[in-house]
């Protein structure tokens, strides 16, 4: 089922300061991620639109309600064959990204990424896109048995109260189909409730950018909204070229079972490390059409100069506070 936000158009909330900084290329020295889901329940305002704390997110985003949200759209052992996606116990630098849109809970898959800041997270344009995103929270390596044994980071807000999220303007502009080459997210996430950055408890996946499309050994991890684990898959990636003129550009796709909603955002992890649990993030599920078409089929937008740029647009920003 093609994996995209049912919810009204708005306008994104969209943080883009100037000030380049360094980001990892292929090829150069690098440093030591619509598939959501819906409820009906309404969420009160907070007290102050400027005001996100880890306190307040726990208290909100009780267990009871990150089980109820849905997927924005319609053992621990790896997967043995490539392309066969399986349940396991997942990687705490890896989670689900809850918020309230309307009267509706939702989530996505997000996955912590390196940062100087160490408060970066990663996701798809289309999980975070619009104004009327709020209570907006990362939750690593959530499980139903154990929704937060990492605790709650989160996403902070700006003066004006908007979540500090950076898209590409054109993806606003252009939407989800036109706009599919730039189905990318990153946001600012605050400490937990202990004080500690989101980086220095779970890790960080590196940003690698102008990697290519072919890749011949990729993890893909997501948050299915029908299992109460993560799920993993191990496969190639190949290029693929849109031939549908509604939806240009090229992606990456790849074959793996079992993605359908919830996954959204998940990352392509190339080179990942059993030691560290990180790997070098590629690329998200999203892209053509909002991640694909099937739940066996996944896609993700290339990780290019537009991303590169994204990212140094997200560091600073973080950085401006």
């Amino acid at each position: 089922m093609r994996r995209t936000l049912t919810v009204a158009a708005a306008t994104a909330a969209l943080l883009l300061p100037a000030g380049p900084l360094p980001v990892a290329e292929a090829g150069s020295a690098q440093p030591p991620a619509a598939r959501w889901s819906a409820t009906g329940s309404a969420a009160r305002s907070a007290k102050s639109p400027a005001t996100w704390s880890a306190r307040e997110a726990e208290n909100f985003w009780t267990a009871d309600r990150m089980a109820s949200a849905a997927p924005m759209t319609p053992a621990s052992a790896p997967a043995t064959d490539p392309g066969t996606g399986q349940d396991f116990d997942g990687i705490p630098v890896v989670g689900r990204m809850f918020v309230m849109k309307g009267g509706g809970a939702y989530f996505c898959t997000a996955s912590v990424v390196a940062s100087p800041g160490r408060n970066l997270v990663l996701s798809a344009a289309h999980c975070l896109l619009g104004t009327d995103a709020r209570q907006v929270a990362f939750v690593p390596l959530y499980t139903a048995d154990n929704p937060q044994p990492y605790g709650m980071f989160p996403v902070l807000r700006a003066a004006d109260g908007r979540s500090k999220v950076w898209i590409d303007s054109r993806y606003k502009t252009l939407g989800a189909d036109k706009g599919a080459t730039l189905d990318v997210a990153f946001a600012q996430v605050g400490p937990d409730a202990d004080g500690f950055p989101v980086e220095d408890v779970v890790g960080g996946n590196r940003l690698v950018t102008g990697a290519g499309y072919e890749h011949a050994k990729v993890s893909l991890i997501g948050h299915p909204a029908s299992a109460a684990r993560p799920r993993l898959c191990v496969n190639r990636t190949t290029k693929f070229t849109s031939k549908d003129p509604g939806i240009p550009g090229s992606f990456l796709r790849i074959d793996c079972t079992g993605y359908p909603g919830g996954t959204s955002g998940g990352p392509f992890l190339r080179n990942y490390d059993k030691v560290t649990e990180t790997g070098e993030v590629v690329g998200v599920i999203g892209g053509w059409k909002t991640g694909g078409d099937t739940a066996d089929t996944s896609y993700s937008s290339y990780f290019g100069a537009d991303v590169k740029k994204l990212y140094e647009q997200a560091v600073a920003g973080a950085k401006a506070g």
